[in-house]
């Protein structure tokens, strides 16, 4: 793994000292280094586009180049604003992108990181970026090349991060106990709360692994389940998609504070659309902890006012513990939706958790055909 420290010193000696972008488990090394930087310097994004256009803004505010970083996911939302924005036929904006590559061709990861994985260096072709894949004996002269690429054009550059080159092996657990309820142990309780017949979209990352995981503990179908395992942040709008369709269920949607506050939009369709049988909750533990547990805006906003702004119910605060959960999902039953909890957990992951290996078309052949 590279030195993420002399990485840095290496940033900052050639003039790139203003950072943003999502986190991505492949450069969690590389986050946590950033995280030790002031506010100014460094900022979270709600998502990839939303980072490249707070790079664009500095870059106009100081003539300096800025990093923007993010999983290969990403570069869908990313693709708008590198296009428009930062071409060379408008701004010509130059900046690194340093772009973790999931995915990537003979490394067997995930089904929903495959496409993606296949296409990075298309994209990157397609889209007139010229690239270059880190390499921890050559990454000074890369980044020595990468920034002088992005001077000479005016454009942007990226460096790709394979597995294991900007991130550690195994990602650090950071437990706290702000809140009664995991992640977990509140999906469960939802479980008991609710009728066995309502269907759950789980949001990206810890919620799919663990909502099928409590169905295999407690013995349970997976045919009334949605994960979705990548799309971070449309999880609520898959969840709306069948609440229209669906009227004869309870549908609720499982969701992270990252992932809303990614695509937060979605939130105010949700509300217009009025689906009577949708609860919208997020498990809000303030935290980006599938990929490492850096700082989400999920614990600095209210999510409660900002969901009565839109339109749903609510309960009258964010729920905190068991009490306030089956108060709130009472409320909902009593009430109709489309109703919002923010359910405030604590974080931490449990380590025993094996990762998700599971055929998705079965899956959703078993979801299909239990709607028939």
């Amino acid at each position: 793994m590279i030195d993420q420290s002399a990485f840095l010193k290496m940033l900052t000696d050639k003039g790139i000292t203003f950072y943003t972008g999502v986190p991505d488990s492949y450069l969690n090394g590389f986050c946590t280094q950033l995280a030790g930087l002031p506010q100014e310097r460094h900022i979270i994004a709600a998502n990839e586009g939303n980072a490249i256009a707070i790079a664009a803004g500095h870059y106009f505010a100081t003539g300096e180049i800025p990093l923007v970083y993010m999983q290969n996911s990403g570069m869908g939302n990313a693709m708008n604003p590198l296009l428009s924005l930062t071409d060379r036929n408008v701004y010509s904006v130059p900046m690194l992108l340093l772009i973790g590559w999931r995915g990537e061709p003979g490394t067997n990861d995930h089904p929903q990181h495959d496409r993606q994985g296949k296409i990075v260096t298309e994209l990157l072709e397609l889209w007139d970026i010229p690239y270059i894949i880190a390499s921890e004996k050559e990454i000074e002269s890369q980044v020595d090349w990468a920034v002088c690429e992005a001077k000479r054009r005016k454009l942007p550059t990226a460096i790709i991060a394979r597995k294991g080159t900007f991130g550690k092996s195994e990602k650090e657990n950071i437990a706290d106990d702000s809140y009664e309820l995991s992640r977990e142990e509140a999906i469960e309780e939802t479980l008991n709360l609710m009728p066995a017949d309502t269907i759950y979209v789980a949001t990206t990352g810890r919620a799919t692994r663990e909502l099928f995981y409590l169905r295999e503990k407690r013995r349970e179908k997976h045919d009334n389940d949605i994960l979705n395992v990548g799309a971070m942040g449309h999880a609520s709008s898959i969840a709306l998609g069948l609440a229209l369709a669906d009227k004869r269920h309870y549908i609720v949607c499982l969701d992270g504070d990252a992932a809303a506050i990614m695509h937060m939009g979605a939130m105010a369709v949700n509300a217009k659309s009025s689906p009577p049988n949708l609860l919208h909750m997020v498990l809000n533990n303030g935290a980006h902890e599938s990929v490492g547990g850096q700082p989400s805006a999920g614990h600095f906003m209210n999510l409660t006012k900002a969901a009565q702004a839109a339109g749903y119910r609510t309960f009258d605060r964010q729920v905190e513990n068991r009490v306030d959960l089956k108060a709130a999902i009472a409320l909902f039953q009593k009430e109709q939706g489309p109703f919002f909890i923010d359910m405030r957990i604590h974080k931490g992951l449990r380590g025993t958790l094996p990762p998700l290996h599971v055929s998705y078309v079965t899956l959703i052949k078993e979801f299909t055909d239990n709607r028939k």
